[in-house]
């Protein structure tokens, strides 16, 4: 169920790529009909409607290609029988009551050079989707140990009025020293500083996560779901037409316009 924003429309968060892919982060989009998603080094996020038709999966098939990943939060209605459903969980979606946020002065800004050795903890710590050009989405800041990086956090979705914590992840010598809690909070001063609110979502199933980000200051906004599908390898029949996929240089001219 939609939850109206403070001018009564239907509030950003509920769909929040959708958000996202026509706000801020327009010059990231592909487009195809009514689907929206990330380009696929950037982020694996999909936008669907809330009531999807045929011909939207159809358009999701053709804008990922056969056997192609489309991925979901939010979502409302499953794929249909011929995709096949290969990652689904519980989520929830918490966004800032009062976080106390303040710069974390062990922190470094990381940027494109730094993306193997973000690759690299990502591999080890498992936080959830990050991509090579996942950094581009925001600020992110790490932690080094002895020239390693070994902790990190930084931003993914921005719509307007509103930037998600994500990538959060510590290498498993040094959990336990408090470096994840400066460095969402490092994150969140710099949302802040921008005059926007920080939000993050988690696997309901990750309670340490969840308890970490309440002890914070988040709360609960809403239970979300995420999902994740694969088109069928057969290719839909429909030809293309005057909604296909948009370059990124399109998608930048769009958004500027």
């Amino acid at each position: 169920m939609s939850t109206p924003d403070a001018a009564g429309g239907p509030h950003p968060l509920d769909s929040p790529v959708h958000a996202a892919l026509t706000g801020p982060h327009a010059h990231f989009a592909e487009r195809r009909g009514r689907i929206l998603r990330y380009r696929p080094d950037v982020a694996p996020w999909a936008a669907i409607p809330d009531t999807p038709t045929a011909e939207d999966w159809d358009d999701a098939a053709a804008l990922v290609g056969p056997g192609g990943a489309v991925t979901i939060t939010a979502f409302r209605e499953p794929p249909p029988d011929d995709w096949e459903t290969v990652f689904w969980a519980e989520g929830v979606q918490l966004v800032d009551a009062g976080v106390e946020t303040a710069p974390f002065s062990g922190a470094v800004r990381l940027g494109p050079a730094d993306v193997p050795e973000m690759l690299e903890l990502v591999e080890r710590t498992r936080p959830g989707p990050f991509l090579p050009r996942t950094v581009e989405l925001g600020t992110y800041l790490g932690v080094r140990r002895d020239g390693v990086l070994v902790a990190m956090a930084g931003e993914r979705l921005h719509l307007p009025g509103w930037s998600e914590i994500s990538a959060v992840c510590t290498d498993e010598s040094v959990r336990g020293q408090g470096l994840g809690t400066g460095l969402v909070r490092a994150v969140a001063h710099e949302i802040r500083q921008r005059g926007e609110t920080p939000f993050l979502h988690a696997a309901s199933s990750n309670t340490n996560a969840v308890r970490l980000y309440e002890s914070l200051g988040f709360v609960l906004r809403r239970r979300t779901s995420f999902l994740s599908a694969l088109a069928p390898q057969q290719p839909p029949a429909r030809l293309p037409g005057p909604g296909g996929v948009r370059s990124e240089r399109e998608a930048r001219a769009a958004a500027a316009r």
